[in-house]
């Protein structure tokens, strides 16, 4: 994890086969490069979740590494990171000597968000989900390259928690959970599940009236808020950005 961002980067090994993918490359990537040497991994593939710098601020020291490592992001977002040799869509299945990986498009922090599947959608073990879902909280949509409130609720709810229970999760940043896990306790998602109430408390968010669906802790200790414009449309905001009615400025993060 990057002290600084707080982004995770993963290596996923075959380790019989010898064979090793590196899950977006935000570092530090040094101790990751220690075990590819020590277990004599060959690295294959760099799977990109997302062109965001804090996942990927250092592709160029993993390519100067592994030259011939092939590095694979969405199409909607293959032109926005220098380094990437190809592309990846849903349905593809990447491998890497006994490791089977399947892009979900996951689309609403970025276009082209993807979360990785390990075993793929009929066998999964594993899930990397980038900035779409993570430990009791969810991603934003108001970073750049963002699409909508719909399209992250549809990825969430349709995409990756239809995935098995036991699957293990693991987001773009800090802890990791299960499937299982954030249908029982993500606040947002049991908002989405219609066991907890919406919240309807006045609020300002980004200078602009709104109501205050949800204020939940974020990853990095601050927090997000989920509001509803004056319009009936939804957003994802940092916490930061929204005034409680009687409360002032929320607390710093998000």
């Amino acid at each position: 994890m990057n002290d600084d961002f707080l982004s995770n980067t993963y290596l996923v090994a075959d380790e019989l086969g010898a064979h090793a993918v590196m899950i977006d490359a935000g570092g530090p990537v040094e101790p990751l490069f220690e075990v590819l040497e020590r277990m004599r991994f060959e690295l294959t593939h760099v799977l990109l979740t997302h062109h965001h710098h804090d996942h990927v601020s250092e592709l160029g020291q993993v390519k100067a590494r592994y030259p011939d490592a092939v590095v694979l992001i969405h199409p909607l977002e293959a032109e926005q990171v220098d380094g990437v040799t190809g592309t990846m869509s849903p349905g593809d299945i990447i491998t890497s000597g006994a490791l089977e990986i399947e892009p979900l498009h996951t689309p609403g922090h970025t276009a082209g968000m993807l979360s990785l599947v390990v075993g793929g959608t009929a066998r999964p073990t594993d899930v990397f989900t980038g900035d779409t879902l993570f430990k009791d909280s969810v991603g934003g949509v108001r970073a750049p390259g963002h699409t909508t409130y719909a399209d992250l609720k549809t990825s969430i709810m349709e995409r990756l928690l239809v995935l098995p229970g036991e699957t293990r999760i693991h987001p773009g940043h800090t802890e990791p959970t299960t499937v299982a896990t954030e249908i029982e306790h993500n606040p947002f998602v049991r908002i989405w599940r219609g066991v907890d109430p919406e919240g309807n408390e006045p609020c300002t968010a980004f200078g602009e009236p709104a109501t205050l669906i949800l204020f939940a802790r974020d990853y990095d200790g601050g927090h997000k808020a989920w509001v509803r414009w004056g319009d009936g449309s939804d957003d994802i905001v940092p916490g930061s950005q929204v005034e409680r009615a009687g409360a002032g400025p929320g607390p710093a993060g998000g």
